[in-house]
């Protein structure tokens, strides 16, 4: 296990449980969001996104935290471990909630209210972005492929390492 992605739900837990497995192995980690937005909640251009994408996935070893669905496939053609938190729902929307207004290391913002927008997509994240994640799995029999149904079954993960 040398070059992981972690995806899931918004509100699952990626990054939490990214940052405690970069502890665990040492692997430097690399939060998708950083890469991708500025601290006033814009995005960069696409071309530095993936410019710098490249750079992470350059490397021998990594994490990488998070789902952006346009370079999903891109990412697991390098990686080794693909980590999927198979959360329900209503699990993820607990989630968000309970890190509004705090700060976040794989954030450059805090979040302070409720994104319509953004629940929106986790309320549909299971129907629409969740048949991919495993059609992408189903794709790449060579990688190893993880699936937690509970943060429980990832806690129990971690603390075999």
């Amino acid at each position: 296990m040398k070059r992981v992605l972690v995806v899931g739900c918004p509100g699952s837990g990626k990054s939490v449980f990214s940052r405690a497995l970069a502890e665990k192995t040492g692997l430097p980690l690399c939060h998708l969001d950083l890469l991708k937005w500025n601290a006033d909640k814009t995005t960069v251009a696409r071309a530095l996104f993936l410019n710098r994408l490249e750079r992470v996935l350059a490397g021998e070893e990594w994490i990488i935290d998070g789902n952006y669905a346009s370079t999903m496939a891109q990412r697991m053609d390098r990686c080794d471990t693909f980590i999927f938190l198979d959360y329900p729902t209503e699990l993820c929307l607990e989630g968000i909630r309970a890190r509004r207004g705090t700060p976040r290391p794989d954030m450059p913002w805090v979040e302070t209210e409720e994104d319509e927008e953004f629940t929106a997509f986790v309320l549909q994240y299971n129907t629409v972005s969740r048949p991919q994640v495993f059609e992408l799995i189903a794709r790449h029999p060579e990688k190893r492929c993880i699936v937690f149904k509970s943060r429980e079954e990832a806690e129990i993960f971690l603390n075999a390492l």
